[in-house]
């Protein structure tokens, strides 16, 4: 989940009545482009922003100047020549650059991305913004959204809010196989209607593709060297640049790494197992702190029996949408990403056996990026680039057997997440397998890793250092996903690396708190 979405949850649960109380960030609000400014030496005509920045972020702290910007990159950098595209086919990718007034001895720009895939990068900039003052002493914070995500143009857009509701809300174990076939059949359509809609172009919101559209943003911002820091699935990203453009690179930061060795099916069993763990977690919260927890003392009894009963007889929320078992799982899974929302999940399940989905569906629209009944396009994009990084995808009749195993081995969340393998398993575009190798020539590269990550398990970022040949772990003993900026041990660290390029002592442990 990006810092977008936990955003959008707080304040949307603050807003809620219900006996838990959480103070309210900003939500996200349409981009519109403000007045136009040029810089000399700059290869992008940056127009002043700040307005929109702060209705992505209400609390967007004072003293910052904001521009947004346009990079244009070929469509396909496979057939582009000196950085152009001899067909005239282009990417418009959009970019945020947030820089402080106070900002003195600059070093140059910061490149984020939030993960995903499909996740907003300007998005990410608005909001990282207000909790990173030394970065931004130091560097301009930009944000860019990758070709087909969010601003860029044209976005991926290709499925319906219907077939995302259905899909977020379809049984989550369908054990029978006709309501096995009912989700391959759901799955197909989706993979047909964007195939309709983009054709070929599908092809091209590859991972690698992504990672060259990042050395012409470097170069395009004018820095000689590109300084990074990428959540989640933006690991992958900074990994696959790092094999493409090792001395490029003057510090980069892996923060919730994704082991880019690892086949999907490989993937998706660690992550079944990472959720199932953060639920222990919880399980062991809950019951020692059953004032805050009123599912105590067998929270999965009673997200069981919640499940349960959604599959007979859902709760309507106040929109009229049932509170189906696949909608309170997607309300678990966005539970899982962040101790932070233990007690309004606890408060969530209390509710719905009192027939109250509100807040179950606060929940799982936060996961879904769903406001007031409409989508942002991460899921399309994440289909999109997810599916073509790989040419090695299960088959339908696989995805049947492991979704058995996995039930036996991961019973809350194994069955979902084998039938998550559906997505790509029927996607029809030509597939673009990314780049694996170390970054020979490139400089440290921090990876920083959560025990308690359900999303990209821990285990993956001594996989993803070693990988790289150059990579050095900071470990985080906390819960949720991705660690930077949550404590001050993990802060200190990674922002003395990226300023002053002084590499973590090996073998660096941070506390939970």
């Amino acid at each position: 989940m990006t810092l977008r979405a936990r955003a959008a949850l707080t304040a949307a649960v603050a807003a809620v009545t219900v006996s838990v109380t959480v103070a309210g960030c900003g939500a996200v609000a349409t981009w519109h482009p403000a007045r136009s400014s040029t810089e000399a030496g700059s290869a992008i005509n940056w127009r002043l922003c700040g307005s929109d920045a702060r209705k992505i972020n209400r609390q967007l702290p004072a003293g910052l100047e904001v521009h947004c910007g346009v990079v244009e990159v070929p469509q396909d950098w496979n057939t582009a020549k000196d950085g152009k595209a001899p067909d005239g086919k282009t990417f418009e990718l959009s970019l945020m650059r947030v820089r402080s007034e106070r900002q003195a001895n600059r070093i140059g720009s910061l490149l984020l991305n939030p993960g995903g895939p499909g996740g907003s990068g300007v998005e990410l900039a608005a909001h990282l913004s207000g909790r990173v003052p030394k970065l931004l002493e130091r560097f301009d914070l930009i944000g860019f959204d990758p070709r087909g995500v969010g601003r860029s143009k044209p976005p991926v857009d290709c499925i319906s809010t219907e077939d995302l509701d259905a899909s977020f809300g379809y049984e989550p174990d369908p054990v029978s196989d006709a309501a096995y076939q009912g989700a391959v059949a759901l799955y197909r359509r989706i993979a047909e209607g964007c195939e309709q809609k983009h054709g070929q172009t599908l092809s091209l919101y590859s991972t690698e593709q992504s990672a060259r559209d990042i050395d012409a943003i470097r170069a395009a911002v004018g820095d000689e060297k590109l300084s990074y820091l990428g959540f989640s699935y933006g690991t992958l990203l900074g990994a696959v640049y790092a094999n493409l453009f090792p001395r490029n690179i003057r510090a980069m930061v892996l923060d919730g790494a994704v082991d880019p060795q690892q086949s999907s099916v490989i993937s998706s069993e660690g992550q079944a197992r990472g959720f199932e763990l953060a639920f222990s977690n919880f399980e062991k919260w809950c019951k020692a702190n059953t004032g805050s927890c009123p599912i105590a003392p067998n929270p999965r009894a009673a997200v069981q029996s919640v499940m349960d009963t959604a599959r007979r007889s859902p709760v309507k929320g106040p929109d009229g949408r049932e509170a189906t078992s696949g909608w309170v799982l997607t309300s678990v899974v966005l539970a899982m990403y962040s101790a932070d929302y233990w007690e309004p999940f606890a408060n969530s399940v209390a509710l719905l056996r009192r027939g109250d989905a509100t807040l179950t569906f606060v929940l799982a629209d936060a996961y879904a990026s769903r406001e007031n009944g409409e989508y942002t396009n991460m899921f399309d994009a994440f289909n999109a680039i997810n599916c073509v990084d790989s040419d090695q995808h299960p088959t339908v009749e696989d995805i049947r057997r492991l979704q058995s195993q996995w039930r036996a081995k991961y019973p809350l969340f194994g069955p979902a997440l084998a039938i998550g393998l559906l997505n790509c398993a029927v996607w029809p575009a030509k597939k673009d397998p990314y780049p694996v190798g170390p970054a020979t020539g490139s400089p440290p590269i921090v990876v920083v890793g959560t025990t308690g990550d359900p999303a990209t398990p821990y285990e993956s970022t001594a996989k993803l250092s070693n990988l790289l040949g150059t990579g050095t772990v900071v470990t985080w003993e906390g819960e949720g996903h991705t660690a930077y900026p949550e404590t001050a041990c993990i802060r200190n660290a990674v922002e003395r690396y990226l300023i002053d390029l002084q590499k973590p002592a090996a073998g660096l442990t941070c506390p939970a708190s």
